[in-house]
């Protein structure tokens, strides 16, 4: 009895169903990478600005206790301290997170609030433009 389908096809569904998910699987591990990398840098900013903010409060005390002080609060969001600057009562502090093989460096400025009510360093420009 001969089959009906003794061409050269047989088994290719096999091989094309290897590909698809050998595909898949690089297309779910490079969406994990991505997001390793989005936690990693999501981590290191919001240990930058909890680490400026920290910083900008105890800047009275001085360099050292204001800087120690930013840095124990970016160990306790799981980043390190890789900068701390302190100019008046202005904190400016760069944070480092590491997970797996990706690092992000974010950098953070605290401090009061600009007197004349604006955020914008472009409207200063604009009003004193001629």
């Amino acid at each position: 009895m001969r089959h009906r389908f003794s061409g050269g096809d047989r088994g290719s569904a096999t091989v094309w169903s290897v590909g698809a998910i050998a595909l898949l699987c690089v297309v779910f591990g490079v969406g994990l990478a991505l997001g390793q990398a989005v936690v990693t840098r999501h981590r290191a900013a919001g240990a930058a600005d909890l680490a400026a903010l920290a910083a900008a409060e105890h800047w009275a005390e001085g360099r050292a206790a204001a800087c120690a002080r930013a840095d124990r609060v970016a160990r306790a969001q799981g980043a390190g301290l890789a900068r701390c600057a302190i100019a008046g009562d202005t904190s400016d502090v760069t944070a480092e997170s590491e997970r797996g093989p990706f690092t992000a460096r974010v950098r953070a400025r605290a401090g009061p609030p600009d007197p004349s009510g604006t955020a914008s360093p472009f409207t200063r420009m604009e009003q004193a433009a001629p």
